[in-house]
């Protein structure tokens, strides 16, 4: 991902077509082992079901790279070309930052009643798929990408870094997300992993923390870590269903944090 990032700035490549790239060969990917080696096999999604996370596919991707124009138009302007580090150096430290700055979004996701409006329509689903990764409200994403990508230039990392740690945090999601049955031990103290992730979905709450997309040391420095190895939720989505609209209603989700305080009730810990 790094080398992907430094040869598409070098050589002039579409960011954007890059990173559409990342999307799609991700889903693809991760799809495909979701049939190969399924965790849940009630989990895959229906024809029906893949039509609204097409859908919402195309609102996060679309709607949501127009309104983060802005944000990258001034990431370009703060970020430096060449970092003050060697680039192999600076990555991991940009990793650091970004994910922390992901943790704290995310957590403030679910803890701030109005975030919630917007991030609880990505618990509404009572399975985990990798189709389902995108079912997001657009602001949420802005909101969550702009963090990163501002914490990660004002902070001074290079463009290339920037851009590759982008690619990192694609590709982490989709993994995450990914109904697949793999275990991952002793890293999963270090990374985020579908296990962790599959309790971060609980309606149980007090298994539902795993705020960590990427790393989970932060979840570790903040209490907030509830894996341990075997550890299964019981059920997914939300711990109060009738809080949001049903996924299928992608219009009425839309609207929803505009619309009513009612899932404001439904902010989770």
């Amino acid at each position: 991902m790094v080398v992907v990032g430094v040869a598409a700035l070098r050589y002039g490549w579409n960011l954007g077509a890059v990173n559409f790239a990342f999307l799609v060969g991700s889903l693809t990917y991760f799809a495909v082992l979701e049939r190969l080696i399924p965790y849940e096999p009630a989990w895959h999604p229906s024809l029906r079901e893949w039509r609204w996370y097409g859908i919402y596919f195309l609102l996060t991707v679309l709607g949501g790279g127009l309104a983060q124009l802005p944000i990258m138009a001034l990431v370009g302007v703060v970020a430096v070309p060449q970092g003050w580090l060697p680039l192999w150096v600076e990555v991991p430290f940009a990793v650091l930052l970004g994910s922390l700055a992901s943790y704290v979004m995310h957590r403030l996701g679910h803890t701030n009643a109005w975030l919630w409006r917007l991030h609880g329509v990505h618990h509404v689903p009572d399975k985990v798929n990798v189709g389902n990764n995108g079912v997001n409200h657009i602001f949420d994403i802005v909101l969550a990408q702009g963090a990163v990508q501002l914490a990660l230039a004002f902070a001074g990392f290079s463009e290339p870094a920037v851009f590759a740690i982008g690619l990192f945090v694609i590709v982490q999601g989709y993994f995450i997300h990914a109904n697949i049955d793999v275990r991952i031990g002793w890293l999963n103290h270090v990374f985020s992993s579908p296990e962790q992730h599959r309790l971060h979905h609980s309606t149980d709450l007090a298994e539902a923390g795993n705020f960590g997309s990427d790393l989970s040391i932060w979840d570790q420095l903040f209490g907030t870590f509830t894996w341990r190895s075997g550890r299964r939720p019981a059920a997914v989505g939300l711990h109060n269903p009738k809080s949001f609209p049903p996924t299928g209603e992608i219009v009425a989700s839309l609207v929803h944090p505009w619309r009513s305080r009612a899932a404001a009730r439904g902010a989770r810990g």
